[in-house]
This record gives structure tokens, sequence and C-alpha cells, in this order.
């Protein structure tokens, strides 16, 4: 059997170790697996225990690499697994390193869900579905993101839906009403307000543009049409013109309106 003649601290990672078999150069191991496995120079190791030995190194290897990744911010059990996949660990190992996480306290998928919520209330203008959709993808059970989603107030949620609403309306000044309902709706609905939420919000909030506004947009958006239809004549010419503009979100009334004034 071989035996240890050497062991020296790596320069670089004072926590490693390089062990030396018959004056050769054999492996490195983690502090806490020299330790465990008592090695020290003139021992002999049979297979079984450098088999043994190589495992015990590997889950160091992945704890440590673990610990680091979750040293940034907290992560939940899948956004680890899927952190030691890409280091290529194996299954086996990633088993072992996760249990040990948990024993440790390092890994706690409900805090990292409340966390994750508050965190999501305090920074952005999501709503609770696109948070809960999120939980789902980081691997969170439904039970879990149920209890975390309770952190969600109706007073709060209803807030940053109409704040989201009114910076929706202020980004799109020219545009008509009808499109600006619209666009405001389709904001509430991609950042995962339910429909109770976005109905009242849409109550809080003003859209209607004053009459020269109105006017200035639709004269706006008419210049355009005439410069690309304006080779059109007679009925032709006016049903595009018409098309154009109901495309952009202006009533047929108003716009009737609007091309009978230009007549006159």
């Amino acid at each position: 059997m071989p035996i240890i003649t050497k062991i020296t601290v790596q320069k670089n990672l004072s926590d490693r170790y390089n062990i030396y078999l018959d004056e050769h150069y054999a492996f490195s191991v983690d502090e806490d697996v020299l330790t465990r496995f008592q090695l020290r120079k003139g021992k002999e190791l049979s297979e079984l225990d450098l088999t043994e030995i190589h495992y015990e190194d590997e889950i160091r290897k992945g704890v440590n690499s673990a610990i680091q990744y979750l040293s940034f911010r907290m992560r939940s059990e899948k956004e680890v697994e899927e952190h030691l996949k890409k280091k290529e660990f194996n299954e086996e190992i990633i088993k072992e390193v996760i249990h040990a996480l948990y024993k440790m306290n390092y890994l706690n998928d409900l805090e990292f869900a409340v966390a994750y919520v508050r965190t999501q209330m305090n920074t952005t203008k999501k709503g609770p579905e696109v948070i809960k959709l999120e939980l789902k993808n980081k691997g969170i059970t439904n039970d879990m993101i149920e209890t975390a989603i309770l952190e969600f107030k109706d007073d709060h949620v209803l807030s940053s839906a109409i704040s989201l609403a009114e910076k929706t309306v202020k980004q799109n000044k020219k545009i008509p009403e009808k499109l600006l309902r619209q666009k405001v709706e389709q904001a509430l609905i991609r950042k995962g307000y339910t429909k109770e939420i976005i109905k009242e919000a849409m109550t809080q909030i003003t859209f209607e543009q004053d009459e020269d506004a109105e006017r200035e947009i639709l004269e706006s958006h008419w210049s355009k049409a005439h410069r690309k239809y304006e080779h059109l004549e007679g009925f032709e010419y006016e049903q595009k013109i018409k098309q154009a503009l109901y495309r952009k979100g202006f009533q047929i009334e108003q716009i009737e309106r609007f091309l009978s004034e230009k007549e006159l």
C-alpha cells in the first residue's frame, strides 16, 4: 500500500493540502478531509481509503463552491443545484452537498422566498403573479410561494399598480386615449397584477386628453398618413386615411369629424 511521505500547504489555498505518496505528488485535499481521515506522514492508504478520501473531498469542494455562491445573496436550493451542475459536480455529490448545506443552515427555501418577495416589493413594480412565477422557476414549492406572497398587502399592491399606470401614461402622452388605456392595461398585465387590481387602478388615474392636445395628436398622425396616401384620390384616399387613424386608436366618429373639418 502507498505511504504518505510528505504533506504541504498549497500556496494559494491555505485550507488545502498537497499529499505525496511514495515521494510523488498524488492529490490534494481540503483541511476538513485531512483532519477527518487523520492524514499524516507515514500513514498507509488502501484503495478503499483513497476512494473514500476522493469522494469526501469532492463533497467539500462542492460545499465550498456553494458557500461562495451563497455569499453574494440568498439562493434557492434549485439555484445552488444549477450552479453546482455548471461546475461539473455529479448528481450524487450535489445531493450530498445540498444535504450538508441544510445541516449548516445555508439553505432554507421558505426564508429565501419571503426575502425575495420583500426585495421585489421594495425595488420593483412587479405584481404578485409575476413574482409567483419567478419563485416557481427558482424551484420553490406552491405551498411556500403562497406563504411568501402573503407579504404583499392589498394597499401596497394597488399603490404599486397605480404608480406603474401613471408612469405609463406619462411615457405615452402622444397617443389617443383608447390606445393609451390599452397600453396601461397591457403594462399592468405584464407585471403580474390581477384583473381586480388592474380594474381598480384604471379608475384611479386620468386618461382623458384635453381637447387641444387630442386634436394635436390626431393632426400629427393625419399628416403622416396623408404623406403616405396623398397619391390616392377620392374614396380610396379617404378609406386609407380612416383605416390608418383607426389603427392608431382614434374613434371613427372622431376621425370623421376631423376629416370633415379638414374639407371646410
